[in-house]
């Protein structure tokens, strides 16, 4: 699912979720159900998560450059 932004003329912004490459041109506003038009913004990719983000990008990273491991975490040595 996906967040798309709308502006309505009359009340201002309002967001709907709908499945992804599903969402209307325009759509009826939630507070007093006139047409409003799609508003087109940058994704919200900064409202992620920092934990999530952050093991993310130590993934990404471990692609190119792994991290040598010498024992299990937390796990006494053999």
């Amino acid at each position: 699912m996906a967040t798309y932004a709308y502006r309505c003329p009359a009340c201002g912004d309002f967001d709907l979720t709908r499945p992804m490459g599903e969402a209307p041109d325009r759509a009826v506003c939630t507070r007093c159900g006139a047409s409003s038009p799609r508003r087109w913004d940058a994704p919200s990719l900064a409202g992620m998560n920092p934990a999530l983000r952050s093991a993310l990008a130590r993934e990404e990273a471990s692609r190119d450059a792994p991290e040598v491991v010498r024992r299990s975490p937390g796990g006494e040595r053999r």
